[in-house]
C-alpha cells in the first residue's frame, strides 16, 4: 500500500488505474496537451487521482486554496484561465463547470504517455507585496528537481511512513504528496489538522517523519497527555514553512526525546537549505540543500558579500520555477538568474544559512503568505476607513499575525473591520487586531511607513 485515508487504502497500481480513469473522463470533455485545469480540494485521495489525470494527460493543475472566498479564487481564476475544473468545492462549481471528485471513477489499465520537462505541471499562488496572489509557474522539471532535492534532505527512504496535514494546495503540501509517492513511501492523508488525529496515527500507523508548521509545533508542546503516546517511531519532527519558536521546539524535544529538523524554501524555489538530520541545530534554516546555491547580496548595491554580512538572501537551482502570472512581474523576481527571496540573512564561516529579516512585506501566517496590499484593499472596501496599513507581528500559534491601522471617516468598530476583512478573504488573511489611529505615516511617495507603525502600536502593548 502506498497512501492510506481513513479506512481505505490504495496502491500506486490503484492510483494509477484511477488516474487513467479520470484521465478518460477529463479527455472527453476537452482536456489535452497544454490546457490548465482548476483544482480546488480538500486534502483527500481523489486529490492525488485527480492531479495524476492531469499531468497524464499533459496538461496542468491550477492550485486553488480550499481556504479562499469567491472573490479569491475568482482573481486565480482571471489570472491562469483555467479550461476546465475538478474539485470539491462548491466555491469553485458556481463560478465554473466543475468534475466534481465524488463522482464515481471507473478504472482504466492504461499506460501514461510521456510528458515534456518543460511543459507547466502546476500553478500554485505566492502573494506579491502589491496586491492580489500572484501564480507561480513551475514545470515538470523543476518539480521534479524540487521532489529530489527534499528527498535528499530529508533522507526518505521506501521504508519511511508519513502523514499529511497541510492542505494540497500549498507547495509544502504537494511536494510532500509527490515526493512521498515517487520514493515509494507510505503516507496517510488527513482532510485536516487535529492534534489527537495526529498522535495517534503517529502510534497507530508507525509514523517516522511528521512534518510541522508553527501551529502543530505548538500544539505538540501544549498537549497535557503527549507523554502517554508512544512517539518511538518518529526518526525526527521537521520544522518547515514558518520561523522556528526554539522554546516551544525544546520543551517537545524535553517531553518526547523527539528531535527537531529545520528547513526553509519558498512556493518560487521549495527546497532551498535543510540541517543536517543528525545533531540538527534550531538557531539556523541548515547549510543549502545539494544542488542549489545561495549568495548573500547587498540590499543597496546588489554585489556579493562575504560570511558572516548581512543582506538579501539569493537562490540558484534548477527547481526555480519558470516565472509567474503576471508575466511582467517575473523579472523583479531574479538577479542574473538567482531567484530573490526576499529575505534578509547571512551565511557563516562554515555555510550555516541564518534568517533575520524579511525586505519583502509578506506576513506569513501558519505557512501561508499574506500580502499586506490585499487586506488593505479590502479594509478600503468600507465605507468608514478613510486610510489603512496592514503588517505583520511575531505569534507564538500561527508565526505572525496579521494587524491592521485604520483611519475612519466614521464611528466603527474594530471588530465589525475585522468580520469586513473575514467575509471577503480567507480565515488566515484575517487581522488578529485592529487599532483606529490619527492618521497612516507615508513618505512623500505614498509608502506606507510600516515599521514605524509596527514600532508606534504594537511594541505600546
Amino acid at each position: 500500500m502506498a497512501l492510506a485515508f481513513e479506512e481505505r487504502q490504495y496502491s500506486v497500481s490503484d492510483l494509477d488505474a484511477l488516474a487513467a480513469g479520470m484521465s478518460a473522463v477529463l479527455e472527453e470533455r476537452g482536456v489535452g496537451p497544454g490546457a490548465r485545469v482548476a483544482v480546488m480540494s480538500s486534502n483527500r485521495p481523489e486529490f492525488v487521482v485527480a492531479l495524476r489525470a492531469i499531468w497524464r494527460l499533459g496538461a496542468a493543475a491550477v492550485l486553488l486554496s480550499p481556504a479562499w472566498k469567491q472573490a479569491e479564487v475568482n482573481h486565480a481564476l482571471a489570472l491562469t484561465v483555467p479550461s476546465h475544473a475538478v474539485g470539491d468545492h462548491p466555491v469553485l462549481a458556481e463560478l465554473m463547470p466543475m468534475l466534481h471528485l465524488d463522482e464515481p471513477v471507473t478504472p482504466v489499465h492504461r499506460a501514461s504517455g510521456t510528458v515534456a520537462g518543460d511543459a507547466h505541471a502546476v500553478f500554485v499562488f505566492s502573494s506579491g507585496t502589491t496586491g492580489m496572489p500572484k501564480a507561480v509557474r513551475h514545470t515538470h522539471a523543476s518539480l521534479a528537481v524540487a521532489v529530489r532535492h527534499w528527498r535528499e534532505a530529508l533522507q526518505l527512504f521506501e521504508t519511511d511512513r508519513m502523514q499529511v496535514m497541510t492542505p494540497p494546495s500549498h507547495i509544502l503540501g504537494l511536494l510532500n504528496i509527490v515526493m512521498a509517492l515517487d520514493t515509494g513511501a507510505w503516507i496517510r492523508l488527513h482532510p485536516r489538522f487535529d492534534i489527537d488525529t495526529m498522535l495517534r496515527h503517529i502510534e497507530s500507523d508507525r509514523i517516522t517523519i511528521e512534518m510541522a508548521v508553527a501551529p502543530i509545533a505548538l500544539a505538540l508542546s501544549a498537549h497535557p497527555r503527549l507523554e502517554t503516546h508512544d512517539l518511538s517511531s518518529l526518526r525526527y519532527i521537521m520544522w518547515c514553512a514558518t520561523p522556528v519558536t526554539q522554546s516551544v521546539a525544546q520543551a517537545v524535544t524535553e517531553r518526547t526525546g523527539v528531535s527537531w529538523v529545520t528547513a526553509y524554501g519558498a512556493s518560487e524555489l521549495p527546497v532551498i537549505s535543510c540541517n543536517d538530520i543528525e545533531n540538527a541545530r534550531l538557531d539556523t534554516v541548515g547549510r543549502p540543500a545539494s544542488g542549489v546555491s545561495v549568495r548573500i547580496v547587498s540590499l543597496d548595491t546588489g554585489e556579493s558579500l562575504d560570511a558572516g554580512t548581512e543582506g538579501e538572501i539569493q537562490v540558484l537551482s534548477d527547481s526555480a520555477m519558470a516565472g509567474y502570472l503576471p508575466e511582467e512581474t517575473t523579472a523583479d523576481a531574479f538577479a542574473d538568474g538567482w531567484y530573490r527571496t526576499g529575505d534578509v540573512g547571512y551565511l557563516d564561516e562554515d555555510g550555516w544559512l541564518r534568517i533575520t529579516d524579511r525586505a519583502k512585506e509578506m506576513i506569513k501566517v501558519r505557512g501561508f503568505q499574506v500580502a499586506p496590499a490585499e487586506v488593505e484593499a479590502v479594509l478600503h472596501g468600507h465605507s468608514a476607513v478613510e486610510d489603512c496599513a496592514v503588517f505583520g507581528v511575531p505569534d507564538a500559534t500561527n508565526g505572525e499575525a496579521v494587524v491592521a491601522a485604520v483611519k475612519t471617516s466614521a464611528a466603527v468598530e474594530p471588530d465589525a473591520l475585522i468580520a469586513h476583512v473575514a467575509e471577503r478573504l480567507a480565515s488566515y488573511k484575517r487581522p488578529s487586531r485592529v487599532f483606529i489611529v490619527s492618521e497612516i505615516p507615508r513618505l512623500p511617495s505614498g509608502k506606507v511607513l510600516r515599521r514605524v507603525l509596527k514600532e508606534r502600536l504594537w511594541t505600546s502593548v
